[in-house]
């Protein structure tokens, strides 16, 4: 679920920290541009891991800022598909159910993914599945809230800079989570196992 991704970039220090600890700056400034952000083909970066190398620092002509090149590596979320998570039910609608592990809320698991056979009540907006118990229809409830384990089935990463419909952004380019998700996570509850966790204690 969780990696370590090794990146490079030149960070700037302006005039009025230039007497702070460099360390600390640089570690402000790598988790101000990275940590909650999504960046193309690694994933959601959550927070600074280490720092691996800081370069000698720069000071151009007319700029009072220095510049350091910095490698370093960051904590990444980005589970592999076949992958099982548990999260919990944020909302459901005829199309299937959005899951959301408390800091990733872009989980989505399709009505074709549901148990089998499976409805949406559309009175109370939650998914039933209608588990055969000998014979006898035992309808158990997918509710808001309910905690649920699932498989990763695919990924999709989509550039969702102004101006741009959709697509691919090579490794490395970054985009803030806006109105459409950068990265999503389509999941199935179709198996033994999965589901509300609650229903495999019950059987």
């Amino acid at each position: 679920m969780f990696i370590v991704s090794e990146f490079e970039e030149v960070v700037k220090v302006q005039p009025n920290h230039l007497e702070d600890d460099q360390m600390s700056r640089i570690v402000i400034h790598l988790n101000s541009m990275l940590a909650n952000k999504v960046v193309m083909n690694v994933g959601l970066c959550l927070s600074l891991f280490d720092i691996l190398e800081i370069g000698d620092s720069i000071i151009y002509p007319s700029e009072g800022a220095y510049f350091s090149k910095v490698r370093f590596r960051f904590i990444v979320f980005r589970p592999f598909v076949e992958e099982i998570l548990i999260g919990k039910v944020k909302s459901s609608s005829s199309d299937g159910a959005v899951l959301t592990t408390g800091f990733f809320e872009d989980i989505f698991v399709p009505a074709a993914n549901m148990q089998n056979p499976s409805r949406f009540d559309v009175k109370d907006k939650v998914w039933v599945w209608e588990y055969d118990n000998c014979g006898d229809t035992v309808e158990l409830h997918m509710d808001i809230g309910e905690t649920v384990r699932f498989r990763v089935v695919s990924e999709q990463f989509t550039d969702t800079h102004p101006g741009v419909d959709s697509g691919l952004l090579d490794t490395g380019e970054i985009a803030t989570l806006k109105s459409k998700s950068p990265y999503s996570i389509v999941g199935t509850v179709r198996e033994p196992g999965l589901g509300v966790i609650g229903w495999w204690t019950d059987l």
